[in-house]
């Protein structure tokens, strides 16, 4: 595929609206569409008219499921999910769309708001090696780095799995922080501390200066979009029997932070959960 094919972009979201400019830059012709009326097509199915790749940044495997399949994309499409999907879903739909010749490639992202604004996003691909060939030279110009993950639906796992382990260290660096400003210490300054000692993650790198302790919790990821990635984790532990039990924990406290915390509150507000504000 060269700059300047067409390319159905189905979701205008926080990440989207910035991974969409950034391949309008590269020279494609984007057909975009968000269910909230953003876009230069009315619907998915407009969307697709004429586009060689259907690109989904949705919230879910649900959403993407309906899209694709309300979209009555051709035989020889290539849809491009790029959304934190359920990767057992992501299978099956990848059967359903093979019978249709269409074919499927999941490739989510990691990064955040930033880094797809300057297209240095982690994007971790899955599925047949000529698909994800075809979908390269987009991925190019909204990534930094292109891992290749494995058989379809391998991206999807990969990037719940990763979110998981996001959510542990934002969940453990909120609570030492807490503990610590209850015994007297300065939380900049342990997280200072943290960032030159073995206890540093992108949490105390990247959010609790920015994000936390400055009380401006506007990361642009929300703590429920966090619990459905844990979730999708624990679920793809059970379904593998491999077990997670600290997994299944971390989920109960993410649900809890986001039941307390109200809809619409950002991740980075699990500080305030640990806090107990």
């Amino acid at each position: 595929m060269k700059p300047g094919k067409t390319v159905a972009f189905i979701g205008l979201g926080q990440m989207g609206r910035p991974m969409s400019a950034n391949l309008e830059k590269a020279g494609f012709t984007l057909r975009s569409y968000d269910l909230t009326g953003a876009g230069n097509c009315g619907s998915a199915a407009e969307a697709a008219r004429g586009a060689d790749v259907f690109l989904t940044m949705l919230p879910d495997g649900s959403a993407v499921r309906d899209a694709v399949l309300g979209a009555a994309l051709p035989k020889g499409m290539l849809v491009l999910d790029m959304s934190s999907s359920d990767p057992v879903g992501t299978r099956a739909l990848g059967a359903q769309l093979a019978e249709r010749g269409i074919g499927l490639v999941d490739a989510p992202v990691s990064g955040g708001v930033k880094r797809a604004v300057d297209a240095s996003l982690a994007i971790m691909a899955g599925g047949e090696p000529a698909l994800i060939e075809r979908v390269r030279p987009l991925l190019e110009k909204m990534g930094g780095k292109i891992f290749l993950t494995g058989p379809l639906g391998s991206g999807h796992a990969m990037k719940a799995l990763n979110n998981y382990v996001s959510a542990a260290a934002l969940a453990a660096t909120a609570e030492a922080l807490a503990v610590g400003a209850r015994f007297g210490l300065d939380p900049a300054v342990m997280t200072d501390i943290i960032n030159a000692s073995s206890g540093r993650n992108n949490t105390t790198e990247v959010k609790v200066k920015q994000f936390m302790l400055s009380g401006s919790y506007n990361s642009g990821f929300s703590t429920a979009l966090m619990v459905k990635d844990i979730a999708t984790a624990v679920s793809l532990a059970d379904a593998v029997g491999g077990g997670a039990p600290f997994a299944h924990r971390c989920v109960e406290l993410w649900r809890q932070a986001a039941e307390r915390l109200g809809p619409g509150a950002d991740h980075t507000e699990y500080y305030r959960f640990a806090k107990g504000d």
